[in-house]
């Protein structure tokens, strides 16, 4: 048996053939907590994991997937109608230095962002209709632009954010 120390990329840690204490079922919960959620957890307690194995589920372009991450766990035997119905974008702020001044910070931070939206239109190049108005300088508007071409396009995101305390540490 394998175990996935420091592993969390769940798509890696399930066809790698680690252990993995199944967790799905509570996805039924977290669909039914609300639009918006924080998870609060000790460092080293699982959080990326499960961000990793929600990127997994929702994600539209990983459907083929499903059967393979999912088939032998509790939510693949009973899958809640939302599996793998948006296009996810996850933004992972460990990525991001939080050292210097400030608009370096800010720089670093619109930099990521940016490039998230840009591997989101990438990535669903065949799904969306409109393009994201890149702003080098604001990345708020920036993904205000990208919610405006996904909607535009019949979807919906779901938004992933990963060290949200990055800069707070």
């Amino acid at each position: 048996m394998k175990f996935p120390y420091g592993i969390h990329d769940f798509q890696r840690l399930i066809e790698g053939g680690y252990f993995y204490v199944d967790r799905t079922a509570a996805i039924r919960d977290i669909e039914n907590a609300g639009d918006q959620l924080l998870f609060l957890r000790p460092r080293r307690f699982g959080k990326s994991l499960l961000l990793s194995m929600l990127e997994n589920y929702y994600d539209l372009a990983r459907a083929d997937r499903f059967d393979t991450l999912f088939g032998h766990l509790a939510i693949g035997r009973d899958p809640t109608p939302l599996h793998n119905a948006y296009l996810v974008m996850k933004w992972d702020f460990s990525l991001v230095s939080a050292q210097g001044s400030a608009e370096e910070i800010t720089r670093r931070l619109n930099q990521h962002i940016n490039n998230r939206i840009i591997d989101v239109q990438n990535k669903y190049d065949s799904h969306l209709k409109f393009q994201a108005k890149i702003q080098d300088d604001n990345a708020i508007a920036s993904f205000e632009s990208l919610c405006s071409a996904i909607s535009r396009s019949g979807f919906k995101l779901y938004l992933l954010i990963d060290e949200y305390d990055n800069f707070a540490n």
